[in-house]
């Protein structure tokens, strides 16, 4: 490994591995499927609840709904994250809705019923990767929370169609990356955000070049590392419901 002042990461790493991952099930007693996830020194508290209901647009439809929020607690941060009590800004819109896309393609809707679950998703603490974090992690709730529903008859079993997760790539130093901790995010060149299911299709790949634009043979090895990446955390999520 080299050293972090030439192409070395901040914890060691190699540029293929991901952070130790882990779940902590059933943290908080009261939601339908609760799960702390920790990647690394991020840690995400992921709740389900289950409302016999859906939006009123869905209302007469037959379907269910999946929605995901995702906050910041204040000291998450390095410097205190203000509350959003005037209004939601514009990145925890798109952060809720990506968790939010990626979960829904999980679920069998059609066979929910006019149900819905709502998925918090609160960062007790920010080292890079949170949504991709509060995806992984969320996955496990809902299959906590469909197992609970199927027992009580209050949902049928088998909505999940397949498991989903996530995880982040860079290019940090021109070198490509998995799962960028909080230090590589803030100087990476390019950072994407890859969610992918259980038999290895893509729900989602969102990216940006930060600085120059990146070419498609490191696009493929980005998308290369991401596959590595989830298999790993999709196996970790069979252990821990197993």
């Amino acid at each position: 490994m080299d050293d972090h002042g030439a192409r070395g990461r901040p914890d060691g790493r190699q540029p293929d591995e991901l952070r130790p991952v882990h779940f902590t099930l059933g943290y908080v007693e009261y939601p339908e499927g609760s799960v702390l996830v920790e990647m690394g020194r991020t840690r995400v508290l992921c709740n389900v609840t289950f409302e016999k209901r859906t939006p009123g647009w869905l209302t007469g439809s037959g379907r269910g709904w999946l929605t995901a929020e995702y906050g910041l607690l204040p000291r998450s941060t390095h410097t205190r994250t203000e509350r959003e009590t005037r209004g939601l800004g514009g990145r925890t819109q798109e952060i809720r809705r990506f968790i939010g896309r990626s979960l829904r393609a999980a679920l069998d809707l059609e066979r929910m019923g006019e149900r819905m679950f709502i998925l918090d998703c609160d960062v007790l603490q920010a080292d890079g990767g949170t949504r991709t974090a509060a995806v992984t992690g969320g996955y496990v709730a809902l299959a906590l929370a469909l197992r609970r529903l199927s027992r009580e008859a209050l949902l049928p079993p088998d909505l999940l169609r397949f498991p989903v997760a996530a995880v982040s790539v860079g290019v940090v130093r021109d070198q490509v990356r998995l799962d960028l901790c909080y230090a590589e995010d803030s100087e990476a060149a390019v950072d994407l955000n890859v969610v992918m299911t259980g038999d290895g299709r893509f729900v989602e790949v969102q990216g940006t070049a930060e600085g120059a634009p990146f070419s498609h043979p490191v696009l493929d090895e980005m998308l290369s590392l991401a596959e590595g990446g989830i298999a790993v955390l999709l196996a970790a999520q069979r252990e821990a419901l197993a």
